[in-house]
């Protein structure tokens, strides 16, 4: 090797290494502000209050509003306060992943066809305790670096089922054999349906994985070079990565806001265990938005006014991991079949979830 190739690879390395240390200090410290600290407070409150607060459909109502121009604002308004520090640190964090960390390594760690990316991006997601919405630009900037469908989708789905701190609260509020549930489910979500988008629905994008994994192509696409990390790039991937995400995402948040009333036009005791209302909460649930952890409190007020255990069940098992807004955000880094197949195995495992609690909860 030429003096001239042993000092690229040098600048190369010591770029390589910059940049994970950049992205490390980000996520740690960025995950410590907006996530780690608060919600240790938060479960210790809801220790002894054994509330996380009120329900960020209906506020202090005691009926959801009617659709309107206001009723999406007053919506949009809690809704980001709620959200807005983690939603910039997403932005940073998927926007650092695709410019200043080493493409071949994302490659080789979350690109496999098999299970083993899976696998990988599930326990990946656990310290993150992302809303799918926020959790959706890291899914994005995975994507951008040859991340298989299936891995992504194992960290996108794992930041919300799984989060640690949401299965204390859910414990704390609404009681353990609630938590046990969403462990169970979750599971099934994060790792089966990951696994079955590699296996089946995203057959073709895991092409360029199994011939990677063979030794047969570069990763990277044909003619495309590693480049060096640097902040300029990592500047021009975030303003890009904003500016495409946000504006769809804020659009949503408005007219599901507005829509809250035609999501959940009942509300009370007529909601029963049956087989109907359980599928209609799991729609509802998986097509709406809430920050990380409102769907405990949504939950506990439903519990109250008398909604039946399978429906109360079903929505809590589908309002976290997806939603209309985040489906929209990963439309151009995951398949429409891929984001089809998740959100139909969504509901699906939604309803078994719901039938479960109806069964052993009611």
């Amino acid at each position: 090797m030429t003096d001239e190739a042993l000092t690229g690879a040098r600048e190369r390395t010591l770029g390589a290494n910059a940049g994970w240390m950049i992205v490390l200090l980000v996520a740690v410290v960025g995950l410590a502000y907006v996530k780690w600290f608060p919600y240790y407070h938060k479960a210790v409150a809801a220790y002894g209050t054994h509330s996380v607060g009120s329900s960020i459909l209906t506020g202090e109502a005691s009926q959801l509003p009617p659709v309107s121009l206001l009723a999406a604002l007053d919506y949009a308004a809690v809704y980001g306060k709620a959200i807005w520090k983690a939603l910039i640190l997403a932005l940073l964090l998927g926007s650092a992943v695709q410019s200043l960390l080493p493409r071949r390594w994302i490659y080789s760690t979350l690109g496999h066809s098999g299970l083993r990316s899976v696998l990988i991006g599930g326990v990946m997601s656990l310290p993150g305790m992302m809303c799918t919405c926020c959790a959706a630009p890291i899914v994005a900037g995975l994507r951008a670096c040859r991340a298989s469908p299936g891995g992504a989708v194992a960290f996108w789905l794992g930041n919300t089922v799984l989060n640690p701190a949401t299965l204390i609260f859910t414990g704390l509020v609404l009681g353990w054999k609630w938590s046990a549930l969403r462990i169970v489910i979750g599971l099934l979500a994060v790792f089966g349906l990951g696994w079955l988008v590699n296996r089946v629905a995203a057959a073709g994008e895991a092409v360029e994985a199994v011939a990677a994994e063979a030794g047969r192509k570069d990763p990277r696409g044909p003619g495309e070079r590693e480049s060096a990390p640097s902040l300029t790039a990592w500047l021009g991937a975030l303003g890009r990565m904003s500016l495409r995400l946000i504006p769809e995402y804020a659009v949503l948040v408005l007219i599901l806001g507005a829509a809250r009333a035609w999501l959940f036009p009942q509300v009370g005791h007529a909601v029963d265990d049956s087989l109907l209302w359980i599928l209609a909460f799991a729609i509802s649930g998986a097509v709406f938005v809430v920050p990380t952890a409102g769907e405990i409190p949504i939950v506990q007020t439903m519990l109250l006014l008398g909604v039946g255990a399978g429906p109360a069940a079903a929505l809590l098992l589908t309002l976290p991991p997806i939603s209309a807004p985040s489906v929209a955000m990963l439309w151009k880094s995951l398949s429409g079949r891929t984001l089809l197949l998740v959100t139909l195995g969504v509901i699906a495992l939604g309803t078994l979830g719901g039938l479960a609690a109806a069964a052993l909860f009611s």
